[in-house]
């Protein structure tokens, strides 16, 4: 099931464009995004409260939209499950997030996913980190969705 822009006629394109969070350390959180994880810098601004915010594009157009509040004091993983970006590398970038002291919670793994009612099984690797934020991240690799 390779990815094919634009295939979702309700909505006239589709995709996820941005998943939000807030950081409490505003210049740790864009130097982990953009140094660690590679996201580009696309958009910054101030909001009228004085805090900045941000959307750094993941790779492939779909952002990570960062919003600076020095009062937040994160939860752990809170409703949110999981944020998963493709890579093609697990092995490597993991190794640059254990290289800042995160938690790794699982080591890269190679897995099948999915049945026969939703197009056969799907090899992928993966990898699990806590972010600086304590939300939680996946490193998702495979060449089929």
């Amino acid at each position: 099931m390779p990815r094919s822009p634009g295939c979702n006629p309700v909505l006239g394109g589709g995709g996820f464009h941005h998943v939000a969070l807030k950081t409490g350390d505003w210049d740790a959180s864009v130097t982990f995004y953009t140094a660690t994880l590679g996201f580009t810098h696309r958009l910054g601004w101030t909001m009228a409260n004085g805090h900045r915010a941000a959307m750094l594009d993941v790779g492939d157009g779909a952002y990570l939209e960062i919003f600076e509040d020095p009062d937040y004091q994160p939860a752990d993983n809170g409703a949110l499950l999981h944020l998963a970006i493709r890579t093609a590398a697990v092995d490597a970038t993991l190794e640059r997030v254990r290289a800042l002291g995160l938690k790794v919670t699982m080591e890269p793994k190679d897995v099948t996913i999915g049945d026969a009612t939703t197009g056969g099984p799907v090899p992928v690797r993966i990898a699990f980190f806590v972010g600086p934020n304590r939300e939680v991240w996946e490193l998702f690799q495979n060449e089929l969705t």
